[in-house]
C-alpha cells in the first residue's frame, strides 16, 4: 500500500480542518478545508463533519485525525472542549464508519508535536522539548530526546485557583476582550508555571495563536527560548496523517 499521501484531519473546539498530506515532506498538497465545529459538538455531529471533509477530497485511503482529548488505543478518555458524550467512545470505529475509510485517531496536541519534531521547529532539538498549542484550549506535548510522552493534559493545571484553560487560552483572550499585551502576561504566567514543573530546554508555541507571535512573544520571560511552530496550525493535520501512516503499516505487517 502506498502511504505517501494521507488525509489528515484536525478536530478543534471551533473548527474541523483537513487536507491531504505528503507524509515524506510533511506538507499539505491541497488547500486546507475547514468546517465550523457543530454545536453541541456531539460524536454524531462531528463524525458527520469528518465524513464531509473526506467526501470533499473524494478520499478513499487511510485517514488520520487529531482529537482534543486523551486517546488510548482509539478510545476517548477525556473531551474538555467538545462534549462529555465522547468519553469512552471508540473514535477509530466512529470515524471509519463515517468516512468509509480506515481512520486512526490521536490526541491533537500529540499529533502537532510529532509533526513539529520531525518537520518543524523541534527537528534536531536535544533534551526536553515542550510544545503548547494555543486555541480554544491549551494542548501540551513533551518530548524527551525525541521520545513522546503521550496524552499530557497540562493545559488543565491550576492558575489562580482555576483551570489554566479558563485563564490563558486564545479563547479566554477573545471572551474577555483582552488586548495582546494583557493576554500575553497571562500566558507567560502559564509558561513560567510549566517551566517550574518540567524544565524544558526548548519551548514551541503552536495552534492558531502562533500566527500572531509578533504581538506577544516579546512578553515571555522563561529561561528556555520560546519559538513559534514552523508548521503553524497545519501541524495537527500533518501529524495526524503521520500517525495514520504508522498504524496502517503496522496493521499491514510492513
Amino acid at each position: 500500500m502506498k502511504l505517501k499521501r494521507i488525509l489528515g484531519i484536525d478536530i478543534g473546539g471551533s473548527g474541523v480542518k483537513g487536507g491531504i498530506v505528503d507524509t515524506k515532506k510533511g506538507i499539505l498538497i491541497t488547500e486546507r478545508y475547514r468546517i465550523p465545529t457543530p454545536q453541541p459538538a456531539t460524536p454524531e455531529a462531528v463524525a458527520e463533519v469528518v465524513g464531509k471533509i473526506a467526501k470533499h477530497f473524494k478520499w478513499e485511503g487511510p485517514i488520520g485525525a487529531g482529537f482534543p482529548g486523551v486517546i488510548q488505543q482509539g478510545i476517548a478518555r477525556t473531551a474538555a472542549n467538545v462534549d462529555n458524550s465522547w468519553i469512552d467512545k471508540d473514535l477509530n470505529k466512529l470515524f471509519s464508519n463515517a468516512t468509509g475509510c480506515n481512520t486512526h485517531v490521536v490526541n491533537d496536541a500529540d499529533a502537532a508535536g510529532m509533526a513539529e519534531v520531525k518537520f518543524g521547529a523541534g527537528n534536531g532539538k536535544k533534551g526536553t522539548l515542550l510544545l503548547v498549542t494555543v486555541g480554544t484550549g491549551l494542548g501540551t506535548v513533551i518530548f524527551s530526546n525525541g521520545k513522546l510522552v503521550p496524552n499530557l493534559e497540562m493545559g488543565h493545571i491550576l492558575l489562580h485557583g482555576a483551570d489554566a484553560e479558563l485563564y490563558a487560552t486564545d479563547a479566554a483572550r477573545k471572551k474577555h476582550n483582552m488586548d495582546w499585551d494583557t493576554w500575553a502576561k497571562r500566558f507567560n504566567e502559564y509558561l513560567l508555571r510549566m517551566e517550574e514543573l518540567v524544565w524544558p530546554d526548548h519551548i514551541i508555541i503552536g495552534g492558531g495563536a502562533s500566527k500572531k507571535g509578533d504581538k506577544f512573544f516579546h512578553h515571555f520571560t522563561t529561561k528556555a527560548k520560546v519559538v513559534p511552530a514552523k508548521l503553524m496550525n497545519e501541524a495537527g493535520i500533518v501529524g495526524a496523517a503521520m500517525v495514520s501512516k504508522y498504524y496502517t503499516k503496522l496493521e499491514s505487517g510492513k
